[in-house]
């Protein structure tokens, strides 16, 4: 199959969370596998490779526009193919399937969530057959990590433990395009875990859109805790996971943070609302109470541990008072950061179904208050870097100036620094520096490297 790639061209579009970019590493190594060489820029490619996210109505939207603009670009001087060749996976893919075809007739590929591996083989049927190839699988058999990869960075892997989602939360697509959960075996985590050790990673982010279930269906109790234990024991420097359901946050998982010496001090906890009656309407399983206990459980084990968290504004129904006990909550916990949107109706999903008369214009107002105090927090919380040396993995430059390094506290706050004198930016990308911190801004720090 590789000598109707070889000197071939692709690219690849990522949209959504973190385990669509795990599969977009798998994709580039299966595409190299092929002979095929990555490039930045659709202009420059022969393959074009889509990772889509179906969570918010703006992902179809840049989906669609993007897809359909490509008809006016032609195909680059020096391609061994006479047309570029498009091909659309992820959640979308999934999703719509054949439909997006017949949307997009110079679409030439479709893939879904649990068939990553089959895109080598539906390219080369597009290719020979010169028509449009579509496989959509209701379920997986693999794991994506067992296929070939090409990752971002040396010194960063991201290491899936489940796929697909149980918990139905009434808004949500993902478990009807990621399917049921599935856990990996534990032993398969802690040998993935202990190459990259050896390999001279030094940050592990697992992935999973609920990993604090996991191991529930092989082990009949969610045994996460295990997991970190595993992943710790592999030597690696760093230690994330996402994304985490509040309802199933074991007080075995919250004491890890105080007991492991690789788990940042930093947990994504997706909170969604700050009011009981929403939270209920949502499907999430647990209260606010229950949310703030957690928090609270948090501190005590860590007492700054960073958090970040998600919120839907103008969720169907949601009145003034719903929303301001979500405001509250922001105010009393005080997040590092916080993703917030405004509701989008997904087809499919039961809030679809749910009627709401609230304006736009007052769901734009609250959701315009909340960034506001989520900003106000932000910088608040940052503050209590200054004059503090942090430990800085370094992971490039910043995008406005070449001679200032970009990189990730423990806490997951973005810090900047300028390249130490004598020394290159390529010296220290992938190392973890020392960073004094001498500004605290809302989104970042700002410091000197010392002692490199």
């Amino acid at each position: 199959m590789s000598t109707h790639f070889e000197g071939s061209t692709f690219c690849i579009h990522t949209f959504g969370c973190q385990m669509n970019k795990h599969d977009s590493e798998r994709v580039a190594g299966m595409l190299e596998g092929l002979g095929s060489l990555p490039v930045t820029s659709i202009e420059e490619a022969d393959i074009v490779v889509f990772l889509t996210c179906c969570v918010r109505e703006a992902a179809d939207t840049r989906l669609y526009g993007q897809v359909a603009s490509m008809k006016n670009i032609s195909v680059r001087e020096g391609s061994p193919f006479d047309k570029r060749y498009i091909a659309v996976g992820g959640c979308i893919g999934q999703r719509d399937g054949e439909k997006l075809t017949e949307q997009l007739p110079h679409l030439d590929v479709v893939f879904g969530t649990h068939n990553l591996g089959s895109l080598p083989g539906l390219l080369f049927s597009a290719i020979e057959d010169r028509r449009q190839a579509v496989e959509v699988l209701a379920e997986g058999t693999e794991f994506s990590s067992a296929l070939p990869a090409d990752r971002e960075h040396t010194w960063a892997a991201w290491l899936p433990i489940t796929v697909g989602c149980n918990n139905f939360c009434s808004y949500c697509i993902v478990p009807y395009v990621r399917g049921r959960e599935k856990s990996r075996p534990l032993e398969d985590i802690a040998e993935e875990a202990r190459r990259y050790g050896e390999a001279g990673v030094k940050e592990i982010t697992l992935l999973g859109q609920n990993v604090n279930s996991y191991g529930r269906d092989l082990y009949g109790e969610p045994r996460f805790a295990d997991v970190l234990d595993a992943v710790d024991a592999s030597g690696v420097e760093r230690l994330r996971f996402a994304t985490s359901h509040p309802k199933d946050l074991t007080d075995e998982v919250i004491a890890r943070f105080g007991t492991l010496r690789s788990l940042m001090p930093a947990l994504h906890l997706p909170v969604q609302s700050g009011s009981n009656r929403i939270l209920a309407a949502m499907n999430r399983r647990y209260t606010r109470e229950h949310y703030l206990g957690l928090i609270e459980k948090l501190r005590a084990v860590v007492p700054d541990i960073a958090l970040s968290t998600d919120i839907i504004v103008g969720f169907p129904g949601e009145t003034e008072e719903d929303f301001m006990e979500t405001y509250r909550l922001v105010e009393e916990v005080g997040y590092g950061q916080v993703f917030t949107f405004i509701y989008s109706k997904r087809e499919g999903t039961p809030a679809a179904a749910m009627e709401d008369d609230t304006p736009r214009e007052v769901i734009q107002e609250r959701f315009d208050r909340l960034v506001d105090l989520v900003q106000r927090k932000a910088w608040e919380a940052n503050q209590g870097e200054l004059d503090t040396i942090v430990p800085v993995l370094i992971e490039g430059v910043s995008k406005r100036d070449e001679l200032v390094l970009a990189g990730k506290s423990p806490k997951n706050q973005t810090v900047h620094a300028p390249v130490p004198a004598g020394l290159r930016p390529e010296d220290l990308i992938g190392t973890i520096v020392p960073v004094a911190i001498d500004e605290a801004r809302t989104w970042y720090l700002s410091g000197t490297v010392v002692d490199v």
